[in-house]
């Protein structure tokens, strides 16, 4: 692999990360304000929902930082042959 295709694949890594641990987190907030809202009485405050997203995210990172590397190395051999 050449130097700039292996640094594209750091970049790329990064930027679906970045992108999928966003949409886990939208999701998780979609969910826990409907759960919320669908309740009488509020089962968590806005403060919970904030840290739980905070808490996503930094989980969502670390698993995605290690999945998606490999993931886009094996496509970059592959469209390479």
């Amino acid at each position: 692999m050449d130097k700039v295709s292996g640094n594209n694949t750091g970049k790329y890594a990064l930027i679906a990360s970045i992108v999928s641990s966003l949409i886990l987190v939208i999701i998780f907030a979609i969910l826990s304000f409907m759960v919320n809202s669908a309740r009488t009485v509020p089962l968590y405050s806005q403060v919970d929902i904030i840290a739980g997203m905070v808490f996503v995210f930094i989980l969502s990172m670390i698993v995605s930082a290690s999945v998606w590397p490999g993931i886009i190395e094996k496509r970059a051999k592959n469209n390479s042959k």
